[in-house]
């Protein structure tokens, strides 16, 4: 059910919006509905290509653009307790006995920057995000149609996130840059890497920080893909309301 309610979805963003009237939204609603009833493959099938891939690629538009506004605002890595990054597992082994000896501040000013750090570097993604929307070819935009339920923030994470990794490590330095405790946990920590005791990932804070950024990102990317699947008519209304806003 959840499937047919994404093709449905698909039907009603098919079109260029200037063009969209409530006429022909209508019939696209009656068409696609017709196949209620059908499986998702044939529901797929019975849409036209451009149906198909114009509609799936601005719903995805929509939510890589959410996701990107959302984590690139102040408090948007910080304020958010599913993305915060937090001290490096070796510093977190630490930071009690930081605290307890006065050194509370230097671990909340690296945990402070290292967020600020990740909420300045995401804007950078939205570009690769909607390159990579532009380049899907028809066999993609299907796959993912038909695909789990996370096959579109799989797709971005196979391309994009070598460039998008090169995107935000300068951003990240930049925003380190004169951390005394980023320093210092740079030190030690590659020395550590060298003989297993911090992970290779972990051994630079500019690294560390990237990595956690990304994950970010696609984390809430999916959150906006299952948004869409699980209630398309719900995010299909909001779009609409945009649409006609003027017209109201």
């Amino acid at each position: 059910m959840k499937k047919t309610a994404w093709v449905m979805l698909i039907g009603l963003l098919f079109t260029d919006a200037q063009a969209l009237d409530l006429k022909s939204l209508g019939d696209v609603v009656n068409k696609v509905s017709g196949n209620a009833s059908a499986d998702n493959s044939s529901a797929v099938s019975s849409l036209t290509d451009k149906e198909t891939n114009d509609g799936l690629k601005l719903a995805l538009n929509q939510g890589v653009t959410k996701a990107v506004d959302v984590l690139g605002a102040t408090d948007g890595f910080l304020g958010n307790k599913d993305v915060k990054i937090p001290l490096p597992d070796s510093l977190k082994k630490v930071e009690k006995g930081m605290r307890l000896v006065g050194m509370g501040d230097q671990a909340d000013e690296l945990i402070l920057k290292m967020n600020r750090a990740a909420e300045q570097a995401v804007p950078e993604a939205k570009t690769l995000l909607v390159n990579s929307i532009k380049q899907m070819s028809l066999a993609d935009v299907k796959g993912i149609l038909t695909g789990p339920q996370d096959a579109a923030t799989q797709y971005f994470k196979k391309t994009t996130s070598a460039d998008m990794a090169t995107k935000f490590l300068p951003v990240v330095q930049k925003a380190t840059a004169n951390v005394k405790l980023a320093d210092t946990y740079n030190q030690y920590a590659e020395m550590g890497s060298k003989f297993g005791l911090v992970k290779k990932e972990n051994a630079n804070i500019n690294q560390y920080v990237t990595q956690k950024a990304l994950d970010g990102v696609y984390l809430m990317v999916a959150k906006e893909e299952a948004a869409i699947r699980q209630d398309p008519m719900g995010q299909a209304s909001n779009l609409l309301k945009k649409v006609f806003g003027a017209a109201k």
